[in-house]
């Protein structure tokens, strides 16, 4: 399996991650093999990002401009950056 992307969204009551990635197909949906594939592809997606963070390797690459506000970080790649700042992401 691959990881893709994860997205992390903070609600007051619980905290999603959509965790894209790349599979061999094996485990079917709702298993407890795919579930466990999932969290383990999760949590190494997420000690990467935070070590990045850790590594001062962060490029502000988007802001929103409103007074609710929503800015976006690359960890670890300025080619993502320059992926996000020319709308090609």
């Amino acid at each position: 399996m691959t990881l893709q992307r994860l997205i992390v969204t903070f609600k007051p009551e619980e905290t999603i991650i959509h965790a894209l990635y790349r599979s061999d197909g094996r485990s079917n949906p709702g298993t407890k093999a795919r579930r466990r594939e999932v969290e383990q592809l999760a949590r190494s997606g997420l000690r990467q990002a935070l070590a990045s963070l850790d590594e001062g390797d962060v490029t502000m690459c988007g802001a929103s401009g409103f007074t609710q506000r929503e800015d976006i970080l690359s960890v670890g790649s300025p080619d993502a950056a320059k992926l996000v700042k020319d709308g090609a992401a």
